[in-house]
């Protein structure tokens, strides 16, 4: 499946620079500054990956996080969720080395949920936007539905 997906996006491509080179070349250096971009972001969050991963044991993944660890772990899941900044291409591929590393469904929805839906980073923006009681009332009820989330994974798997 993914080499059809790159073939189709190469004939796109193909077709895109016949139709017109210089729109198709100024979408590709955007593109590369995009992905410039997010780089740095990415290959941090790879090394700690890859770090916790390599320094954490499943057993205590699984002592942390596991379906053992409880409501404990699911407001850990759910507080590493909330300060963390990661973007979902990242997120969702973690939380599956998680769970194959032990964690339990309950504390990887916490934890899913809450890095996107709450923003404690990026509480300082947002509340130049919209105000800081509107933040906090966001937040908080994004974390409040983060745990119910859990709750639901937890009865359902």
């Amino acid at each position: 499946m993914t080499i059809a997906l790159y073939v189709i996006a190469m004939i796109a491509l193909a077709i895109s620079f016949f139709k017109s080179r210089e729109k198709t070349l100024h979408a590709l250096k955007r593109a590369w500054k995009s992905f410039e971009n997010i780089l740095p972001q990415f290959l941090s969050i790879l090394i700690i990956i890859g770090m916790m991963l390599a320094l954490l044991t499943p057993e205590q993944i699984s002592k942390l996080l596991g379906s053992e660890s409880g409501w404990y772990g699911v407001l850990i899941a759910a507080a590493i969720g909330s300060i963390t900044l990661i973007p979902g291409f990242v997120a969702f591929p973690l939380a599956a080395a998680l769970l194959k590393s032990g964690a339990g469904y309950m504390q990887i929805a916490a934890f899913i949920s809450t890095l996107m839906m709450v923003g404690i980073v990026t509480m300082p923006v947002e509340s130049r936007y919209f105000g800081k009681k509107a933040t906090l009332v966001r937040n908080a009820a994004a974390f409040g539905f983060s745990l119910i989330v859990a709750l639901v994974m937890g009865v359902v798997l």
